[in-house]
């Protein structure tokens, strides 16, 4: 074993990770349309839930906010052995659960076991795909995996089957955050809904379809974290209401972004420059088609749809706060390939396309969106442009958990417009584009694999690639996810449609930095933003 170099940096940014603060104060307001659906971190994975439970859980790792660099969280330091195969961590001590009860080695092996096992139903045990024994706790031939072994109450080791260069990323993730097991199992399903962690904020009121309600945990073992004293989730708020009572101090951040409609009033607003936060992200909006119903399930109508959506249409809905989208991967993501092309949009080929599909004539379809506006309309513009090849589209704008459900069970939702629950890298790694909504190991119901999409080969080579642990190979395993995503566009299971700008819309009240807000794999970083 050696202490790689790479440690001693990380350890050496631990204590930057937020204001020395000892007299946090202040309550916020934040407010969304939809309920929250879940506080369980190993199934909550859409915008809104994220990055609560990022906050109310720790993991061995974390990222230093508004960043994407790695610090050690509830791991005081590890170890990892020179072939990159084993990794070790040492359990900081004095960290304490909400319900009391320290935080042990064999809490972290337990809780990723459960976010790996079948039985969960949760999107994200494709992450730990490398730890040695996950075939068989998927397969259902063991209950554990073998791969993680607590050696003490403050030592758990990781052993892989092969160098992962993500494992470290993984290990900060929403599905590696540490639960107790008597508490998971004392709740049940409504683990959910009364979360038990060792975060910077705890749960103390959740009222169905009305409001969340967190506070700073005062056994919180970084001094100066949180900045705020309590933070109301406001649910049932219609978007332009939730500006309206924003511009008028009412609340402090409206959590389901600007509507088109408000959008350009607030930015020639004097007060733009202390109410909007705006920056790039990684980020792809796009429509999934099933490809495990007809028909599509035949390539060329699903190349005829990619041919046939005006995306700039949909950037003009947005007021100009994205840019067109040719392939999966945002252009600032390492992978995306800048000589692709993509398909361009071409109507008559779209036509010839679906007659050589044998649906001259078109067919009947059903297109699901959130209901929360500009989504509807985005949907209704799609719905158009499919119509331009006589595609006749249902359009179904429900609440976003019932999109997620539709999407999530095989077959019900044959397309499905991802708008306002776009995908978000988890951290900034081509990988993140794929495993999750793209692999075999995603198209399982309660997946994001909404396409169903599952080319084996595919998955080869995307194993393949994260196993170029080596720094020195960066350039090489990039053009590998390259050609990975150029795959996956020949088969056209997605319409990649534009790559959105974030805009946050906050109170002039609110503090700290921009990245805060728009942060990279938080989203929105509760526990280092503040008050004035």
């Amino acid at each position: 074993m050696k202490k790689v170099l790479l440690c001693a940096t990380i350890l050496g940014g631990m204590f930057a990770l937020a204001p020395q603060n000892a007299n946090a104060a202040g309550d916020i307001i934040v407010t969304y349309k939809d309920d929250v659906t879940t506080l369980d971190p190993a199934i909550g994975y859409d915008l809104v839930n994220w990055p609560l439970i990022k906050s109310v859980f720790m993991r061995l790792m974390d990222n230093k906010p508004g960043t994407a660099e790695l610090v050690p969280s509830l791991a005081e330091s590890f170890t990892i052995s020179p072939d990159g195969m084993t990794y070790t961590f040492k359990i900081r001590n004095g960290v304490k659960f909400s319900n009391g009860r320290a935080v042990v080695a064999s809490d972290v092996k337990y809780s990723i076991e459960r976010a790996v096992d079948p039985k969960t139903q949760g999107p994200g045990g494709g992450f730990f795909n490398a730890i040695k024994g996950y075939d068989d706790l998927v397969g259902g031939k063991a209950a554990n995996l073998s791969g993680i072994q607590a050696t003490d109450d403050h030592t758990v080791v990781f052993t892989l089957t092969r160098p992962d260069a993500t494992f470290m990323q993984v290990m900060a993730i929403s599905f590696s955050s540490v639960v107790p097991k008597e508490a998971v199992e004392a709740a049940g399903a409504d683990f959910g809904k009364k979360p038990v962690g060792s975060g910077a904020f705890t749960l103390k009121e959740w009222t169905s379809g009305q409001r969340l309600v967190f506070a700073r945990n005062p056994d919180y073992f970084t001094p100066g974290v949180p900045n705020l004293d309590s933070i109301t989730i406001e649910i049932g708020q219609e978007p332009l209401v939730a500006m309206l009572r924003l511009q008028k101090g009412e609340i402090d951040v409206a959590g389901d972004g600007i509507p088109p409609a408000k959008y350009a009033e607030m930015k020639a607003s004097p007060d733009a420059a202390d109410m909007l936060v705006e920056g790039n992200q990684y980020q792809t909006s796009y429509i999934t088609m099933n490809t495990k119903v007809k028909p599509f399930d035949n390539v060329k109508v699903r190349q005829a749809v990619n041919m046939v959506i005006n995306k700039q249409r949909v950037v003009q809905l947005l007021n100009g706060r994205a840019t067109v989208a040719n392939q999966i991967l945002p252009p600032i993501m390492p992978g995306y390939d800048k000589q692709f092309g993509g398909y361009a949009y071409d109507v008559e080929k779209a036509k010839a396309l679906l007659a050589e599909a044998g649906f001259k004539d078109g067919f009947e379809t059903v297109l699901y969106a959130t209901n929360t506006d500009p989504q509807p309309r985005i949907a209704q513009a799609i719905q158009q442009d499919l119509a331009a090849i006589g595609i006749k589209a249902e359009v179904r704008a429900l609440a976003q958990a019932n999109v997620i459900a539709a999407g999530g069970t095989e077959g019900e939702a044959p397309m499905i417009w991802s708008g306002g629950m776009a995908w978000v890298a988890d951290f900034p790694d081509p990988t993140t584009f794929y495993g999750t909504i793209l692999s075999c190991g995603g198209a399982v119901k309660g997946g994001w694999n909404w396409s169903w999409y599952c080319n084996p080969d595919n998955d080869k080579l995307a194993t393949a690639a994260d196993s170029m642990s080596d720094p020195a190979k960066a350039s090489e395993r990039a053009a590998a996810w390259s050609k990975i995503y150029a795959n996956v566009m020949a088969e056209a299971p997605w319409v990649p449609v534009i790559n959105e700008l974030k805009v946050v819309a906050k109170s002039k009240r609110m503090a700290g930095s921009p990245d805060f807000y728009i942060d990279p794999v938080r989203i929105f970083n509760y526990d280092a933003i503040s008050v004035k």
